[in-house]
């Protein structure tokens, strides 16, 4: 067998741009609410979705997630984001970028957001 000695491509956080894959509520207080789907596969959808009280599970994001998550839209980058964080926030924010990149993190890995450039 052959080897492949290709790197794996690295991938700067701060040129990435974030968009909202999913529904999300704005409450009163200015905090969003993520409204991920129960299920997705088409026969539940049909079938089970119609018999649930609410179709989706409500995640409750603080201050800064919610900041976050409206600048999310597509066309600012992480670093955009990143500096009105900083502004906003100040040393709330602190470590900022590791912050940053661990909820990008948990977003990206429950299909909550998409990377438009990756």
């Amino acid at each position: 067998m052959k080897k492949h000695n290709a790197k794996p491509s690295e991938v700067n956080l701060l040129e990435l741009i974030p968009e909202q894959n999913i529904l999300s509520e704005k409450t009163e207080d200015g905090f969003y609410v993520l409204l991920k789907p129960k299920y997705r596969h088409p026969w539940m959808v049909k079938h089970i979705l119609p018999r649930l009280k609410s179709p989706h599970y409500k995640i409750k994001l603080d201050d800064i997630g919610s900041f976050i998550w409206d600048h999310c839209d597509g066309r600012k980058t992480a670093k955009e984001i990143s500096g009105k964080l900083k502004e906003k926030f100040g040393d709330k924010v602190e470590p900022l970028y590791e912050r940053l990149g661990s909820f990008f993190q948990n977003l990206e890995k429950n299909k909550f957001i998409t990377f438009k450039n990756l």
